[in-house]
């Protein structure tokens, strides 16, 4: 017998949180074959001496619901570790379309998806296919397609609604029985078909393009009982969820939010994960969703913990989709021309003092997407500013470095304290500066203590998941896709206190998410299981700096964020990333939930 590929002398992290140890690893037809000192002959042998070697990344969160019609890659993911996604999270989605005018149909999901997850509408209209109608259909249409990663799919909650309610679902009236039954049949039809869930969202903050709340933000208890019921005999399928958890309504609407939450899970008997933050306003909230989980679980409910490795906010630049001086009049008047000329245009003395003296236009309401807390954060900026920092900083080498955990003293309100001048100066000048593609990091939630402490609290939880990458979604304000990176380079090397283990880490990023999906081939490191691997070399693991790029269907531009220390990351065997280069490989598939 011959091996495909031994890696030599690895430091062996075998995705179950044991201690690491050194070893060879011999890989054949896509699976792992042997373990410990490996002599058989291989097609190649890799020095991994030095290297760790973890099983594949498996991200609970993503949104490339649409992109996966256009790219085989799945980019910015592939740069980062990550072997296996899922999409169809927070309700949203592509299918199935309902019936009527095919063209309104899709209009209508591509106005959902651009207003959620930021996704020019443009975009969309150009780049997914369409080339389905029920939710079966857009699993197979998808797996025809070459891919270099694997990929699960949910069912979300919004187009499902729409397909059944037409123009009654926008205008979020409650579903009737029959609407229901509906729903239901359609869910099991994509169950059956090897959907992998279920997902919904109960979040303010998502809206359509129209500036309307998402369809099934309200949802009552009896259209989700109905929803759920369609898991009934079914051993496979999870559901997934994002709320506010009626944060503005206080205890009491806290408790009816999460009695909805325990219900779902209830019904489903399946196993529900929900958005584990630290919002602001509500610091404490985490600790009441935490508390009824703890509760819940002890009653023997199946709930968990999507949390991520950082601060979850925004990227603020010119170019990007959102910026504090975007609704400034003096702004207006440049915003169209070409980057380097805008800044340069916004350095001119006298527009500046112009701007500066004006008041910036309302930028939520009907018939925009933008959410209201960004008014209510426009008006607080010069509060606000303490949490907005410049997202590089030199190195000594005079390279550019990331920090996602910058100190209070690196805000921008503190150097406009030093400075004597208004924090909304310090981050005009800031923005106005040079070329004009310096970025702001912002980070809204899990950053109340100007630290991430709150998230090491978080990921030590026995019932936290790594999720909430967002990956492919909010491509002109985010890039955390770059999450998984940062939650072994920063946690486990960089931080200079409270320090956490690998092997919890990596475990979290692999074995726990492969099983929480029940995926039983992959997310561990042991024989008969499939070779999805990620060979790192850890003095050199960081995320790079985030750049903006028009590589989007119809010239649309997307935050790319790549990264260094990954030597090779294969899926079933086969390299698709060596030394940061995306190679020609495509094993990647639709992997159906049964």
């Amino acid at each position: 017998m011959t091996l495909d590929t031994v890696f030599e002398g690895a430091t062996v992290f075998d995705g179950t949180g044991a201690a690491p140890y050194t070893a060879d690893v011999g890989v054949r037809d896509g699976l792992i074959q042997e373990i410990g000192t490996v002599r058989t002959v291989a097609t190649e042998r890799i020095d991994a001496r030095g290297a760790w070697l973890t099983p594949g990344f498996v991200d609970l969160h993503t949104h490339y619901d649409g992109q996966a019609s256009w790219d085989q890659t799945f980019s910015p993911s592939i740069h980062h570790g990550v072997t296996t996604v899922l999409f169809g999270n927070c309700g949203v989605g592509f299918a199935p379309l309902g019936g009527g005018p095919r063209e309104r149909a899709i209009d209508n999901l591509i106005s959902l998806m651009e207003g959620v997850e930021d996704i020019p509408g443009a975009v969309l209209a150009e780049g997914v296919s369409f080339d389905w109608q029920s939710f079966p259909e857009y699993l197979d249409a998808l797996e025809r397609r070459p891919h270099s990663l694997d990929f699960l799919v949910q069912v979300p909650h919004d187009p499902l609604r729409m397909a059944v309610m037409g123009e009654r679902a926008l205008e979020r009236q409650s579903a009737t029985g029959d609407d229901v039954a509906a729903m239901r049949r359609l869910l099991r039809e994509a169950l059956e078909a090897g959907a992998a869930g279920f997902s919904t969202g109960r979040t303010d903050n998502h809206r359509t393009t129209r500036g309307l709340p998402t369809p099934a933000a309200e949802a009552n208890a009896a259209e989700l009982i109905g929803l759920a019921s369609a898991f009934e005999g079914l051993k496979h399928g999870v559901v997934q969820l994002v709320s506010d958890f009626n944060l503005l309504e206080g205890p009491e609407g806290f408790s009816a939010e999460f009695d909805l939450v325990e219900t779902l899970a209830r019904h489903s008997g399946r196993p529900l994960s929900m958005t584990w933050m630290q919002r602001d306003p509500g610091a404490e909230q985490w600790r009441a969703i935490r508390a009824r989980t703890e509760a819940a679980v002890a009653q023997g409910l199946p709930l968990w913990l999507q949390t991520s490795s950082r601060g979850i906010g925004v990227i603020l630049g010119l170019d990007t989709s959102f910026h504090p001086l975007m609704g400034f009049p003096g702004y207006l008047e440049v915003a169209a021309l070409p980057l380097a000329a805008r800044a340069a245009a916004l350095r001119d003395p006298a527009r500046k003092a112009r701007i500066l003296g004006e008041r910036s236009g309302r930028l939520a309401g009907d018939g925009s997407a933008i959410p209201p807390i960004v008014d209510l954060m426009l008006a607080r900026i010069e509060l606000i500013a303490g949490r907005m920092f410049p997202l590089t900083s030199t190195r000594a080498d005079g390279s550019l470095a990331v920090d996602y955990e910058p100190s209070v003293a690196q805000s921008l309100l503190a150097v406009a304290r030093r400075r004597g001048c208004s924090a909304l100066e310090a981050i005009y000048d800031h923005l106005a500066s040079g070329s004009g593609d310096q970025l702001i990091h912002f980070p809204i939630f899990n950053y109340n203590d100007g630290s991430l402490d709150v998230v090491r609290e978080m990921l030590q939880h026995p019932r936290a998941l790594y999720g909430l990458s967002d990956a492919g979604a909010h491509v002109g304000t985010i890039c955390d896709a770059s999450s998984t990176t940062f939650l072994l380079n920063h946690w486990c090397r960089d931080r200079r206190h409270g320090s956490l283990e690998a092997a919890q880490l990596i475990e979290m990023l692999t074995h726990r998410n492969a099983r929480h999906l029940g995926l039983t081939d992959r997310g561990r490191i042991a024989c008969g299981l499939r070779a999805d691997l990620n060979l790192i070399d850890p003095a050199r693991l960081a995320p790079g700096v985030p750049q903006l790029v028009n590589d989007l269907p119809s010239g649309g531009k997307r935050l790319l964020q790549t990264s260094s220390g990954y030597l090779g990351t294969w899926v079933r065997g086969l390299p698709v990333i060596r030394h940061g280069e995306i190679t020609a490989h495509r094993p990647g598939a639709l992997v159906r939930a049964h």
